[in-house]
């Protein structure tokens, strides 16, 4: 046999959209329209806000109807709020438009006051508001909004929801019409005759006769039947019939009639419709039940239509009244209303006939409380409080187990901190596991204890199986911080199925936020430890980590590194604990294994490649983890990454970065991991990241430092063997010196200037290696030397003119009284004027030469064959003189953008100034800043390349 294809999505979204339309076809009751809309908008769509309002016409608001609120909000009211519409108004514009409306950040938006602060304290962005409209008539919207920015919506999706809408404004508009559009008959009359008959009537069984009578008379059914429920059984049976009078007295056929009990686990979702104080109401081609429930429904009790409506005393559940009918009939809203009429007037007058018993209760639950707080507060020993008072309310609730329970965010479960049960039963030794997210919510949000009657009701289904092992079949559960997170407990179990009434959960509310006083001062005194504990452990941590960065200084030696992982992991309490560490340039990333337990396997001499390696990603991408760790499931991580780390107790795994600050490169990543199940408390995190943050410092301490010596020792290593070779050139130079002055002077007077010219010039550059020696081995010696700016600048043109010529180079120098410009034979020829010569600098020539020297060999070798060099000069003040140079080349941004003097440079990073030319630029940089000057380079908005130097000026 062919098994079934599973439905698409594009299909499960046309089947779940028919579902949705018939939903609102077959359904009067507006607020069933609405919730249907609201569940299909949460099952359909990923939003944080869902909200529906109609629109009143008459006085211009809107009424909240419900919808979703945010996680972390807790005011339900807020979903039910009138809000008047003024001009301007965004609300204001879609109903009166008729047309969708989208908000890319609803926190910004001015014309929507109250949501926008709304918005503003839940995080909410992209809002659409779309109207609920038929034909030309507005009757409410529906509010969506996002975490997320902007507002676009699917086509398909769009397209789905307005189909939605439109089925629900066609549904209120019937309804609307048929309110409108009053009944013939008219109920005024008969309840007030049945009332004021009730009046007359002394004990119950004669007024649930009269409002059966006048019932059935009133809706003229086939039957008529008022059922009891009985909460200890859980069953509803037959009170009063007028079944018995249409047969004579005789039970009519026995397939036919009604039954005289009603368990609840036959009809479970009957009997819920009616906790909640709705109405059932089932006829032809409309049912408020779910079909399959329905079909149930009318099997059991032989009918084919029939509305039923609860009584209900202070919330909890009497019974209900019903009438049948024999054939398919469309009940009408008279009908309706009449059936909930009769039933609220017995409602009224039942709670009558138990008055004494009522009374007695009530003092019952008064004179409990009054005891349980006074043994709470009482100066004897707690366990003696908590045994007295769990006896007085198992006595009083007729219950099995009396369970006080904390939760453990460690461990992720809920712990028993305190029980009591019944002498035949042995106390729990199990733990609870983690809520649900929804029973989570149930419990911060219930006003009242939660109570499940039965092993069917699917809340707290987590807790299920271990309680029903130790034979709870029904429990009450109570917050004993009420509109807090459920952190501690209180469960009162019972062995058999039981309905709790509202006295009963109000009585376990209040218990539980007595006992939930002391359980916050355990609570508190708990965490105190912690924190104490956790602090020690860091403190003890960060000396043990300092010793160990004192003690570690040898390249390649990791003891420091290892140190730290076992602190580390000891804050986290982890079991496994290593560092993937890397130099940056590297390819690959070493494991330093820190904690390894028996069930953690990792293999330590597996080379990492760094940028394909899913940890070292995860830690280095993922924004806002400079100084947080991240959390990271096993079962995420790819394959590659299990080839080396395949221990089966790793269920997740905790991730930092080293990275001392952001703008520094990462030199590892510090990986901690546990089982899936646990948790780590703030505080221990907090504790692990600052320690982590150490580490990452001290480790980059070290690296540098190691960088550091290893650099100094190749450039003392450098420095020691061009000084030794530059004596051996002098000494030859000195010798070649010698010998051309043994061989005499030249005969020709031509030959004897020439001769003495380059003597001289030997003689010279020979001084100039000497006093080189001499003083600047170790430690360069800034000369105050003075010259003018022309022969700066011509001297500094003559030493570049081959490569001038090389690359036909144009040259113009500006700002000195004229402008001159090379012919094509000569180029780099300037011809000054004797005034210019008062732009006298002061400094080291020598080393200004080779700054100018360096700055136009670079601007020669990046402009383009034919182009242009200009010197610009100007006198900014008395005391500095501007010398800029600008060319036409190209230059790689991002080296513009290291030379900038003021940009952050990390010594690990890869950068341009690590090799020429960027690495020549910045010792220029740094040679003028040292003499008193200024070196810069940016780029024009013309694309010139500028080096501006500003030199210091010799006072007249």
């Amino acid at each position: 046999m062919v098994q079934p294809q599973r439905p698409i999505a594009a299909e499960q979204h046309i089947i779940s959209l028919g579902r949705v339309l018939q939903s609102l076809r077959e359904e009067d009751n507006v607020d069933v329209l609405i919730e249907t809309i609201i569940s299909f908008v949460k099952e359909q769509f990923d939003y944080n806000l869902v909200w529906v309002a109609l629109y009143d016409r008459l006085n211009h608001i809107l009424i909240g109807k419900g919808g979703l609120l945010p996680e972390n909000s807790n005011n339900p009211h807020f979903l039910t709020q009138r809000l008047v519409l003024s001009p301007g108004d965004l609300l204001e514009q879609v109903v009166i438009e008729q047309r969708p409306l989208g908000v890319a950040d609803l926190r910004a938006e001015k014309r929507a006051e109250g949501w926008q602060e709304f918005a503003k304290r839940h995080n909410l962005q992209g809002t659409i508001i779309l109207p609920i409209r038929y034909k030309d008539k507005c009757l409410g919207l529906l509010m969506l909004a996002s975490s997320r920015w902007g507002y676009l919506l699917p086509t398909d999706a769009k397209a789905r929801l307005m189909m939605v809408l439109g089925e629900l404004a066609a549904a209120l508009h019937q309804y609307e019409m048929n309110w409108q559009q009053k009944q013939n008959k008219r109920l005024e009359v008969p309840l007030l005759e049945l009332l004021q008959n009730l009046q007359t009537l002394s004990n119950l069984e004669q007024r649930l006769e009269a409002v059966l009578r006048t019932t059935h008379d009133f809706v003229a059914p086939s039957y008529t039947h008022i059922y009891w429920f009985e909460r200890e059984g859980r069953y509803f049976w037959r009170r009063a019939t007028n079944q018995y009078n249409q047969n004579n007295g005789l039970p009519g056929r026995k397939d036919k009639s009604s039954p005289t009990s009603i368990t609840v686990e036959e009809l479970s979702d009957f009997y819920y419709a009616l906790a909640v104080n709705e109405m059932v109401s089932i006829g032809e081609g409309r049912t408020s039940l779910k079909s399959h429930f329905t079909v149930q429904l009318m099997r059991r009790l032989h009918v084919r239509s029939l509305l039923a409506a609860p009584i209900i005393w202070q919330r909890n559940l009497l019974g209900f009244i019903a009438v049948e009918a024999s054939e398919a009939r469309i009940w009408k809203e008279t009908d309706k209303n009449f059936v909930q009429g009769a039933a609220g007037l017995i409602s009224l007058t039942s709670p009558v006939a138990d008055m004494e018993a009522t009374i007695k209760s009530i003092r019952d639950e008064a004179e409990l409380t009054s005891q349980v707080a006074r043994g709470i507060y009482s100066e004897h020993d707690f366990e003696e409080i908590f045994s007295n008072c769990a006896g007085k309310i198992l006595a009083y609730l007729g219950a099995t187990r009396f369970i006080l329970i904390v939760y453990n965010p460690d461990q992720n479960r809920y712990e028993i901190l305190h029980q009591a049960q019944a002498h035949k039963y042995r106390p729990l030794k199990f733990h609870f596991d983690e809520l649900r997210q929804v029973d989570w919510q149930l419990l911060q949000r219930s006003e009242e204890a939660i109570g499940v009657e039965n092993a069917e009701d699917l809340r707290f289904f987590n807790w299920r199986s271990p309680l029903l092992e130790v034979g709870v079949r029904s429990f009450m559960i109570a917050n004993c911080v009420a509109g807090k997170s459920p952190e501690s407990l209180l469960l009162i179990t019972h062995e058999n199925n039981r309905a709790w009434t509202v006295q009963e959960k109000e009585l376990v509310q209040l218990v539980s936020q007595q006992f939930g006083v002391i359980t916050r001062q355990w609570q508190l005194h708990h965490r105190n430890k912690q924190q104490e504990k956790i602090m020690q452990n860091l403190q003890d941590c960060l000396r043990i980590i300092e010793q160990a960065e004192a003690a570690d200084s040898e390249p390649g030696d990791n003891h420091l590194e290892m140190i730290s992982l076992r602190q580390i992991a000891s804050v986290l309490n982890c079991p496994l604990g290593f560092m993937l560490s890397w130099i940056p340039g590297e390819k690959y990333a070493e494991i330093i294994p820190g904690v390894v337990a028996d069930n953690f396997t990792i293999k330590n001499d597996a080379l990492i490649p760094v940028k394909a390696e899913a940890l070292i990603q995860l830690a280095l991408t993922t924004p806002d983890t400079h100084q947080k760790m991240l959390l990271v499931k096993a079962n995420d991580l790819p394959e590659d990454t299990r080839k080396w780390m395949y221990g089966k107790g790793i269920g997740q795994l905790l991730l930092m970065a080293l990275r001392a600050t952001p703008e520094h490169e990462a030199t590892g990543v510090i990986v901690m991991a546990d089982t899936l199940q646990r948790r780590w408390s703030e505080q221990s995190l907090k504790a692990a990241e600052a320690l982590i943050c150490q580490l990452s410092w001290s480790r980059r301490q070290k690296l540098v430092t190691q960088r550091l010596l290893a650099e100094q020792k190749k450039l003392q290593q450098l420095n020691w063997y061009k000084h030794r070779r530059y004596e051996e050139n002098q000494r030859h130079l000195a010798s070649l010196i010698t010998q051309i002055k043994n061989l005499g002077i030249p005969t020709t007077e031509f030959s004897q200037v020439r001769y003495q010219q380059i003597l001289r010039q030997v003689e010279n550059t020979n001084l100039g290696i000497a006093g080189l020696l001499r003083d600047e081995q170790w430690t360069l010696d800034i000369a105050n030397d003075r010259i003018v700016i022309p022969s700066l600048l011509k001297r500094s043109l003559e030493q570049v003119d081959n490569l001038l010529k090389q690359h036909k180079l144009w040259v113009g120098i500006h700002g000195l009284g004229q402008n001159v410009t090379d012919d094509a034979n000569s180029r780099g020829d300037t011809n000054t004027q004797s005034s210019q010569y008062s732009l006298i600098i002061i400094g080291d020539i020598a080393k200004i030469e080779i700054v100018l020297n360096e700055l136009l060999v670079s601007a020669c070798e990046r402009s383009v064959s034919g182009g242009r060099i200009d010197f610009w000069c100007r006198r900014l003040d008395e005391r500095s003189l501007e010398l800029s140079i600008t060319d036409n080349g190209t230059i790689n941004p991002q080296l513009l953008a290291e030379l900038y003097q003021d940009s952050p440079k990390d010594i690990f990073r890869l950068s341009h100034l690590n090799k020429p030319p960027g690495l020549h630029l910045l010792i220029c940089q740094n040679l003028m800043q040292q003499m008193g000057g200024e070196l810069h380079f940016y780029q024009l908005p013309d694309s010139r390349i500028v080096s501006r130097l500003l030199v210091p000026l010799a006072a007249k």
